[in-house]
């Protein structure tokens, strides 16, 4: 379907094949790992969560909370991420929060609970929906990468912003999961490099 409404996702599955990206778990660990990865390259953020994972184990919310300020800002974080993290890791202890009931919510319910915790914007709840709980329909509009993969797809002059992006995606309802999927590959494969395991990523069908 998408590659019969755009020609330009047809030329990336001929070029480059179906994206596989692995399923992230909708757990504590995938947002702190939000957090981390939030105005970070995926390789630097990668490297600081396993960092992470070996200084807390398990990670949970109750020994993530045990963890320093030191060890936090060894592992990545600045003093305001580490009151994000912590804020999260007290809202699901506290039971205001709990990530495994966010997949019984619609898509805006969903939303609008991640983003009703402090640091969590838009991008960061839309990473969450379509890469833990596997939606079919979210378009993270405000990402660099899809931004710099749509200017080198469509041969624009310029980078298009988040509320451009927006109006190019669309067309491409109700599978604009999909279509991130798919330029996010692109931009990998262009810069050579391989769909990292532990960066932004799902395994959704290609209509």
């Amino acid at each position: 379907m998408l590659a019969r409404l755009d020609p330009g996702f047809a030329r990336i599955l001929a070029t480059y094949g179906l994206p596989r990206f692995p399923r992230r778990p909708a757990s504590f660990g995938t947002l702190l790992h939000i957090i981390l990865e939030q105005q970070l390259s995926v390789d630097i953020a990668a490297k600081l969560w396993r960092r992470l994972r070996e200084r807390c184990r398990p990670l949970t919310p109750r020994g993530f909370l045990e963890l320093d300020e030191d060890t936090l800002k060894n592992c990545g974080f600045t003093r305001q991420k580490i009151g994000y993290a912590r804020g999260l890791a007290s809202a699901i202890l506290e039971r205001r929060f709990s990530p495994g009931g966010l997949a019984r919510l619609g898509d805006t319910e969903a939303l609008a609970a991640i983003t009703a915790l402090r640091g969590f914007g838009p991008w960061s709840a839309e990473v969450f929906l379509l890469f833990a709980l596997g939606r079919p329909d979210i378009w993270p509009a405000d990402d660099l990468a899809l931004r710099i993969a749509l200017q080198w797809l469509k041969g624009l002059p310029d980078r298009p912003d988040g509320k451009e992006l927006r109006l190019m995606a669309e067309a491409w309802r109700p599978w604009r999961s999909v279509a991130a999927c798919l330029l996010w590959q692109f931009y990998l494969c262009r810069l050579n490099r391989a769909q990292p395991a532990a960066a932004l990523a799902v395994d959704l069908t290609i209509p």
